[in-house]
C-alpha cells in the first residue's frame, strides 16, 4: 500500500522544520558553553559547536528539499 501523498508532504514538512530547529538548539548550548567557560580548550569547543550547527543550519534543511523535491511534470 502506497503513502497517501498529503501525509507524506506533511512528514517531510515536519522533518525539515525540526532539522531546522535542533541545530538552534546546538547553536545555543555552544553559545552558553562559551559564555561558562573558563579554559581556551572549553571556549574552543563551544565555538567549534556554534559554527557545526551554523552550517548545518544552512546546508540540512536545504538539502532535504532538494531531495525530496517534487520532479517536474513531463
Amino acid at each position: 500500500m502506497t503513502p497517501d501523498p498529503d501525509v507524506l508532504a506533511r512528514n517531510r514538512w515536519f522533518l525539515i522544520v525540526l532539522a531546522r530547529m535542533v541545530p538552534v538548539a546546538g547553536a545555543l548550548f555552544g553559545i552558553v558553553l562559551l559564555g561558562r567557560a573558563i579554559t581556551l580548550p572549553d571556549r574552543i569547543l563551544g565555538v567549534a559547536i556554534v559554527l557545526s550547527a551554523l552550517v548545518v543550519m544552512a546546508v540540512l534543511p536545504r538539502h532535504l528539499a532538494h531531495r525530496w523535491r517534487t520532479p517536474p511534470a513531463e
